[in-house]
């Protein structure tokens, strides 16, 4: 009100509470007789708080949401409060995993196999050692999965989804790194079909791409767990009691409590420690 009627909100005396400055003292003052006013200010006259009182509220734009988002918000909704959610974190060396995935590029130029590619077979192969983690609280019952369905959370522009590598256990490192591709630009593009990005057994998460070093996920019901992956960055360690610079990476695991207890939860993650420290195993059978 002071700025559109050019009232000087320094000669105005306040009425208000502790003598704030209220509607009837502009009103008051945008009666007065103009020989009365307090002569105008310089530059002062137009400061931050003065102009601030010009602004009005921010338009804005409401847009539907998509089939898509709505599932998403639907299975999410359901999740943290009603999900007795624990969380186990570790640490892991990858130099082994991050030459493993250079020389493959360099054998297979055209396979573009990521570190998350590889994470997701590894898990994949976790998951089937340990079925207790493979598997869902279904109210009643607590249903074990005979394969590894993996959700890989990707960011689009509508938010999160993940679409699913069904039976990842069971494909190679290769399929696996050609099917998240695929499907990652297909959902981007929004083309993924509801059945692709929900069912699965389990789930991983990386933000490690955005220089995320540790976070927690939110497991999507029903499965019994999710994996959050953080960057990868050279850091000193003790080896043989010398301090040596490796390559770490921190993980950490959402457990649905009522389907995966701690010590379950941690030997899972041991597990999956060994064979990404010794990537080998995935082609020994082990």
């Amino acid at each position: 009100m002071a700025a559109e009627a050019g009232v000087n909100l320094g000669s105005v005396k306040g009425s208000g509470p502790g003598g704030r400055i209220v509607k009837r003292d502009v009103e008051a003052a945008m009666t007065a007789p103009k020989a009365a006013a307090a002569p105008r200010l310089q530059p002062l006259q137009l400061g931050k708080s003065e102009k601030r009182a010009g602004y009005e509220r921010s338009a804005y734009r409401d847009e539907p949401l998509s089939e898509m988002r709505r599932t998403i918000a639907r299975r999410l909704v359901t999740s943290l409060g009603p999900v007795p959610h624990f969380f186990l974190t570790t640490e892991i060396e990858m130099d082994r995993a991050a030459e493993m995935r250079k020389q493959i590029n360099e054998l297979y130029p055209d396979a573009k196999v990521s570190l998350n590619d590889i994470i997701v077979k590894v898990v994949a192969v976790t998951l089937i050692q340990h079925p207790q983690v493979n598997a869902s609280f279904q109210d009643k019952t607590v249903r074990y999965y005979e394969h590894a369905d993996i959700g890989v959370a990707v960011a689009t522009e509508n938010g999160l989804i993940t679409p699913v590598v069904r039976s990842a256990d069971l494909k190679s490192l290769l399929d696996i790194a050609v099917e998240v591709r695929e499907l990652a630009d297909r959902a981007r593009d929004r083309k993924l079909k509801p059945e692709e990005y929900t069912g699965a057994t389990f789930s991983v998460s990386n933000l490690g791409m955005f220089g995320i070093d540790e976070f927690t996920a939110v497991i999507n019901p029903p499965e019994g767990a999710i994996l959050a992956i953080g960057a990868m960055a050279q850091k000193p360690i003790v080896r043989n009691d010398e301090i040596q610079i490796r390559q770490m990476m921190r993980v950490t695991m959402s457990c649905d409590h009522r389907v995966v207890d701690g010590a379950v939860g941690a030997r899972f993650l041991q597990t999956f420690k060994q064979i990404m420290e010794n990537p080998l195993y995935l082609f020994l059978g082990r």
